[in-house]
């Protein structure tokens, strides 16, 4: 697993992710929107995504459902990497098509982790 793209409408946390995840040896790409992620997505074809949830337009939410349900793409694992901590939360992500679920401010030990778990 060496190519994650990051969606985050903050261009702090893709800095912040992007860094974290370069010196641990990932190639990043990053994208501000869901719309972006999910017309850009099979021409990127990441390892895995790291999905914000709170975005405008198409949330992180709906991008994931989209990607997931897509044939091309319904084999990419996506992390939602958000602010929305409820258990709601994290079972509505799960239901659309998230392997992974972690709450920012981001645990970077918890993060990579959960990165490993999926490779």
């Amino acid at each position: 697993m060496k190519k994650i793209l990051i969606v985050d409408d903050s261009p702090t946390e893709r800095h912040f992710l992007g860094e974290l995840l370069t010196k641990n040896g990932f190639q990043v790409m990053t994208l501000e929107s869901g719309e972006e992620a999910v017309s850009r997505v099979k021409e990127l074809m990441p390892d895995l995504i790291l999905m914000d949830v709170v975005m405008p337009g198409l949330n992180g939410f709906q991008a994931t459902r989209t990607i997931s349900k897509d044939e091309a793409t319904k084999h990419i694992p996506i992390i939602m990497c958000t602010s929305k901590g409820q258990e709601t939360d994290v079972v509505w992500g799960k239901r659309q098509g998230a392997k992974g679920y972690v709450v920012k401010p981001v645990n970077p030990a918890e993060l990579l982790e959960q990165i490993a778990a999926l490779s």
